[in-house]
């Protein structure tokens, strides 16, 4: 655990994981950003946090490298999981909304979606 500058803990765990003292925020959500190459003031402003919350959550990733990179991983696992089952079991619903008449005068506003869709589609693996 790692202690905030007033000696009490920064990091504590909690049925969502490892969390940031005060906030609903857990390393993971950290981690997701500085994977993708964030700069912690970045972070620390995404998340509204303060420069001791984000040290202290910088501090302890560092401290702990290997066990929360474990943790990290099954979380990463278990949100493909849930993506996985909820796309499985809304797909015959979603495919009837697109079967089904679109109101006169919104073309424009489907073709973006389209075009939205199809770049998403395009950058995901």
């Amino acid at each position: 655990m790692t202690l905030a500058s007033n000696g009490k803990a920064a990091i504590i765990r909690t049925e969502r994981g490892l969390t940031i003292v005060g906030t609903r925020i857990t390393l993971y959500d950290v981690m997701d950003f500085l994977k993708a190459q964030y700069p912690p003031k970045l972070i620390r402003d995404k998340f509204n946090l303060t420069d001791e919350q984000i040290n202290a959550a910088l501090s302890y990733l560092e401290t702990n490298r290997t066990q929360v990179e474990a943790e990290y991983q099954h979380v990463l696992q278990t949100r493909e999981e849930i993506r996985h089952y909820w796309e499985e079991r809304n797909r015959e619903h979603f495919a009837r909304i697109a079967t089904m008449h679109r109101k006169p005068g919104q073309a424009a506003l489907w073709a973006k979606l389209e075009e939205q869709k199809a770049k998403r589609a395009s950058k995901s693996p």
